[in-house]
């Protein structure tokens, strides 16, 4: 069984505890290994076929700053034929014309490194105006989370979208 790296980026802790909650509670032991985007590598990135990005908007749209640092060792990253799943947080009320924009800035980066992207989650549900994580066609980049907000949709948000990455981010076919 391959292993799964999940890495994240946070600002108040809530990125970090839904990975730990991705790791415990959806996969078994020593499947999914977590790491902060602060203490990251691209080595690190490029030992694994399948990945979880996780990070929040923070400010007016903006990637936090462990991300933001980060983003310029992906230059020498290989991500052709990496399957990767992405989840963001924000906060749909607070900030409705910039919900999850970094989920999408991170989506588009990825996306122009020929990166796999999987876990395309639907819009529907949420109160927002604009978003760059919006696909444009009724679905998110990835899983969207609003713990400010919608907390009690939380858990089965996670664990629908979790049931369906879970197949290929373990090696089967994605067709």
């Amino acid at each position: 069984m391959s292993k799964i790296g999940l890495f994240f980026a946070t600002d108040t802790g809530n990125t970090r505890k839904i990975a730990k909650r991705i790791k415990n509670d959806h996969f078994e032991p020593g499947v999914v290994e977590i790491c902060n985007f602060e203490k990251a590598t691209a080595e690190m990135i490029e030992g694994y076929d399948s990945l979880i990005f996780g990070t929040p908007t923070v400010g007016d749209g903006e990637y936090p700053a462990a991300l933001e640092d980060f983003l310029p060792q992906f230059e020498d990253v290989d991500l052709r034929g990496k399957r990767i799943a992405l989840y963001g947080l924000g906060d749909q009320v607070g900030y409705p014309q910039e919900f999850v924009d970094a989920l999408g800035m991170f989506y588009e980066e990825l996306a122009s490194r020929g990166a796999e992207i999987l876990g395309f989650w639907p819009n529907e549900g949420y109160d927002y105006e604009l978003s760059r994580a919006d696909m444009g066609d009724g679905r998110f980049c990835g899983l969207v989370l609003d713990l400010d907000n919608q907390s009690e949709l939380t858990d089965a948000r996670l664990a629908a979208w979790i049931a369906d990455i879970k197949p290929v981010l373990l090696g089967a076919d994605p067709s």
